[in-house]
């Protein structure tokens, strides 16, 4: 076959992802040999010195060795990973290098963000299906679910941060957006307490699942705390004696430059929750409250399922990460 090659990758690349692959899908069998370097120039139509260097790879991978008479063989399937997220964020960061840090290094983790758009999703999954050991994927809908996904074995699927439908014998690792956002704000009860009006500031085009919304207005009925749900800054103020919960970490920066013109503090005027802690969050003003599950956590699992093959199906806890600003 002829090999079509990108602007973005090396000859030798393409062809060590090429072998590699056909190795992870079992055309070519553990112990069994691998064709010959002219076999190989001849079948993709390039030169000897490019197979010769993607087999170099491939044996500093672990994934093939040579013997003197034998030629090249396979000696450990080499792991392909799809890892579909949904957009880049500072803790889906922390998520995707514990799990690469957790796996082997027979393992090869092709990273795409679909950034919720459907068509987007569907055509990544649909190039896919066949192509990968393992499937990693955040949806592009917290209530709809793909019927691509349908099309994976279950076996080699695991769903990252899905939402409210019937995951059937899925394997998922989750956050829950409701019950256990509840309990986290109740953590914080005797802090809120002095305050007199609780905000969460969720903006229309955000993806974030609105049961949020209903957990926290049941919260503040429950506590007899005077509540909102806004969907902009753009005309508000921050006012003395206001929580703000925020879901973007661009809008948590927005809420502190607007107290800074308002000549406030936070943490003693105000209050600021941000959603999914970040390292940022650590050093912005005394510190930023964050309600979070444990990123790092989420992509060691995540690595533990591509490696044992253990079904996993686990709601992870909504931490409280309580700091200077409330």
């Amino acid at each position: 076959m002829k090999v079509i090659f990108g602007q973005q990758t090396t000859k030798v690349k393409q062809l060590t992802d090429l072998i590699g692959q056909d190795i992870s899908m079992g055309k070519y069998k553990v112990e069994g040999a691998l064709p010959s370097i002219n076999q190989l120039s001849k079948d993709y139509h390039v030169s000897r010195d490019t197979v010769f260097k993607a087999f170099i790879d491939l044996k500093e991978r672990g994934i093939i060795d040579s013997t003197p008479g034998k030629g090249y063989y396979v000696v450990n399937r080499q792991k392909n990973i799809l890892l579909l997220l949904d957009e880049y964020s500072p803790f889906k960061d922390t998520l995707y290098n514990s799990f690469v840090k957790r796996l082997s290094s027979r393992c090869k983790v092709d990273l795409w963000f679909h950034q919720y758009n459907e068509s987007l999703f569907n055509a990544i999954l649909r190039e896919s299906i066949g192509r990968y050991n393992k499937y990693v994927v955040m949806n592009f809908d917290n209530e709809k679910f793909s019927p691509y996904l349908y099309k994976i074995d279950s076996s080699r699927l695991l769903l990252l941060d899905f939402g409210q439908f019937d995951k059937k014998e899925y394997s998922y690792i989750c956050q829950d957006f409701g019950e256990s956002f509840y309990q986290a704000m109740a953590e914080l009860s005797e802090r809120l307490q002095h305050y007199r009006k609780l905000i969460l500031f969720l903006t229309k085009e955000s993806k974030h699942p609105k049961e949020t919304c209903e957990y926290f207005r049941k919260y503040c009925a429950d506590n007899h705390l005077e509540s909102e749900v806004i969907e902009s800054m753009d005309d508000r103020e921050v006012h003395q004696g206001e929580v703000y919960i925020a879901i973007r970490q661009v809008d948590v920066v927005e809420i502190v430059k607007k107290s800074r013109i308002a000549g406030l503090t936070c943490g003693i005027d105000f209050g600021l929750i941000a959603y999914n802690d970040t390292p940022a969050y650590e050093v912005i003003d005394k510190g930023i409250t964050a309600l979070s599950v444990d990123w790092k956590q989420m992509g060691t699992m995540t690595a533990d399922f591509i490696l044992t093959g253990k079904p996993v199906q686990i709601y992870l806890p909504t931490e409280v990460r309580l700091r200077g600003s409330l």
